[in-house]
């Protein structure tokens, strides 16, 4: 840090802290304490809007628990927990804040983005901003529309195995007995030949190890384990890599399964979001360096919008007091899945996709809001049993592209587990699907990497700030609002995936191995203790696997339609094949782009059932002009903001370049 930004912050370092001394004994939630390191001005003290200069705020949060405390009673292994003096379990977070200097001109809003392994992604998703984990110049700002809105922009670490580089991480307690029982699986699949592979995932620090138990190896996530022999293979680099003889061969399934040593309590990157937020609410004058937010939203993409499912789910919107910690809550293609997030040895950055991580406790029931019935174990559950006996539930947006049907098994977030009807939503739900897009952001041209076909080109965020302006609405002001949009049974728009009406089309054909949802047996006791204790997993079978159906041009019928989905130059598929290893298996978070023919010529040589292009549209001119009229349409029905409508024409205008070069 630069010596100009700590004489900003010195002056106001030491009142904050004189009142955390004062005040301590009073504080809400488990806070005792706020250290603050940078306080400095953004963008040299720029006035954006109404809400005028904001500035920014780095720190650590402190926190303490009771471990019997009712409301603490869903952390576990927390009353394992090395503890203090008087018998609580203290902790840390560190955080970044970008707040207004002055908050009366604010919205009053603060927005809490769950950092995605560390990193931060608001401004790169609502301000078209370049990504940063550390925003510092205009280019990290974009267009800085969250900054005209007036919201306080927030994030807190809650991992702490994140890679060094991340500064958002968890401090968190560890147990008192290093040897507390419980396995881990280090599952990996290699992209080419190797001799050795990492215990953790993503360059994450991997759980320590005790006791290496066995390396297995699979063709598909169907098939059992077969186990190497013991003296091919051995753990090396300190316990953080195994290295097997004779090397891993890509494309292959291999998972460790070993004994953890040195544990802490995972489940506390939850507790750190309830807390932070209470105090940030109602922690009166101890809190002023937080904004005082009259209100609060949970954002989360993808691992992070399966932390916000976990954290509703395991009742953590409800703070010490029992008071509303979230009144908004918005998970981003998180399809059905929850997460590692509560569990000895707990491996948070695990996530559950067709072609890694594949058997792990991600997609487990329940996976609707409202209480649903599995039809093979009898269990009954809902996602919200907890915030609404405690009356705590917050306004809910969830998002998902085509992909997460296909990759997420985002269907059993609207339907019965049987895969037999369509479950409505509960009353304070909105579920937008957005059809022809993928799990992040398209790029014009299309990626390819290593897929077979061209990714999807769609770009999402002017959807997504149109949805957030609503959700702002909705908490704000109590204005209802768009209805939600995403694919059923009861009208055909959702399907079996066996059953999908696909184009005839060169080499597109239905995924073999798309994700789908396991009943997986961890443990005996597993759902109560989150421990692992089975070396080897079981499963009780899949649940139904449901997709949106597609149009005769290869484009999800039902679903919030950008105006390059809505008047296409090709099919959007939610699916994409892998390339090189593993073919015949679904690359990760990519659907397919299949542009149709240009002529009815070249539509007639390739046999494709499409009308070409020029069949469609008389000229360039001619497509733009029914894009314009799409994105009128998503203005009016406030899916789309005033201001995002001649960006989103202008991705339809590249898309037409680029198609018909």
């Amino acid at each position: 840090m630069n010596s100009a930004r700590l004489r900003l912050a010195a002056p106001r370092l030491g009142v904050v802290w004189i009142l955390f001394v004062s005040l301590a004994a009073t504080l809400p939630a488990g806070v005792t304490g706020l250290e603050i390191v940078e306080r400095s001005a953004v963008l040299d003290g720029k006035a954006f809007g109404r809400a005028g200069a904001y500035e920014r705020i780095v720190g650590r949060v402190r926190f303490a628990l009771e471990p019997g405390a009712a409301a603490n009673a869903a952390v576990r292994d927390l009353a394992l927990a090395e503890a203090d003096a008087n018998g609580r379990v203290a902790f840390s977070a560190t955080f970044y804040l970008l707040r207004p200097v002055e908050a009366a001109p604010g919205n009053g809003t603060l927005l809490l983005e769950v950092p995605n392994r560390g990193r931060k992604g608001l401004l790169a998703r609502f301000c078209l901003a370049r990504s940063s984990d550390d925003p510092r110049t205009a280019d990290h700002f974009g267009d800085a529309w969250l900054f005209e809105q007036g919201f306080t922009l927030g994030w807190i670490g809650w991992q702490w195995d994140v890679p060094d580089a991340q500064p958002l991480r968890l401090d968190p307690a560890r147990l008192r007995d290093p040897h507390a029982p419980g396995l881990v699986r280090a599952e990996f699949i290699p992209d080419r030949d190797t001799p050795q592979m990492p215990l953790g995932d993503r360059e994450h620090h991997p759980i320590p190890l005790a006791e290496a138990l066995r390396l297995g190896v699979r063709d598909t996530p169907e098939e059992p384990s077969r186990d190497l022999a013991a003296g091919t293979w051995r753990i090396v680099e300190g316990g953080r890599a195994v290295e097997l003889d004779g090397g891993f061969r890509a494309g292959r399934m291999y998972e460790l399964v070993y004994r953890g040593t040195a544990g802490v309590v995972t489940g506390l990157g939850l507790v750190a979001f309830r807390d932070f937020v209470a105090f940030a609410k109602h922690g009166g004058a101890a809190a002023d360096a937080l904004g005082a937010p009259r209100r609060a939203i949970g954002f989360g993409v993808s691992q992070s919008g399966r932390f916000l499912r976990h954290f509703l789910y395991e009742g953590f919107n409800a703070d010490e007091q029992g008071r509303l910690v979230f009144d908004g809550v918005w998970a981003d293609v998180a399809g059905a899945g929850r997460g590692s997030f509560n569990q000895r040895y707990g491996q948070a950055s695990r996530d559950g996709n067709p072609w890694t991580n594949v058997l792990y406790p991600t997609d487990v029931f329940p996976f609707h809001d409202r209480e649903t019935q599995d039809p093979v174990t009898g269990r009954r559950d809902a996602l919200l049993a907890a915030a609404e006996q405690a009356r705590v539930g917050p306004k809910i947006f969830y998002t998902n592209s085509s992909y997460e049907y296909w990759g997420r098994a985002a269907a059993l977030v609207h339907s019965a587990p049987d895969g037999r009807t369509d479950v409505p939503l509960a009353p304070a739900t909105r579920y937008y699907a957005i059809a022809g897009a993928q799990h992040g952001a398209g790029t014009i041209p299309p990626a390819t990497g290593n897929a077979r076909f061209p990714a999807l080109p769609t770009d999402q965020r002017p959807l997504h700030r149109a949805l957030l302006a609503a959700l702002q609405t909705w908490v704000a002001d109590d204005r209802p609002p768009p209805e939600s949009v995403y694919p059923q049974l009861g009208d055909g728009t959702l399907v079996p995936a066996e059953a999908l009406a696909l184009p005839k089309l060169k080499d597109v054909e239905l995924p073999r191995y798309p994700r789908r949802a396991r009943r997986l047996e961890f443990g005996a006791d597993f759902e109560r203790t989150g421990i692992m204790t089975a070396e080897r997993l079981e499963s009780r079978g899949a649940f139904p696997l449901l997709v949106p159906a597609l149009d005769a041009d290869g484009i999800d019928r039902r679903g919030l339609r950008l105006p390059q989905v809505a008047v296409p130059l090709g099919s959007y598929l939610g699916w994409n094949f892998r390339a090189t290893s593993g073919q015949g298996h679904l690359v990760n978070f990519l659907g397919s782009f299949i542009p149709f023919a240009k002529t009815a010529a070249e539509r007639a040589a390739r046999g494709d059932p499409r009308p070409a292009i020029a069949e469609r549209y008389r000229d360039r001119e001619d497509y733009l002009a029914r894009a314009r009229a799409a994105a009128d349409q998503l203005v009016r029905d406030r899916h789309l903001l005033p201001i995002d409508r001649d960006r989103a024409v202008d991705q339809c205008a590249q898309l037409w370049d680029h198609v018909m070069r």
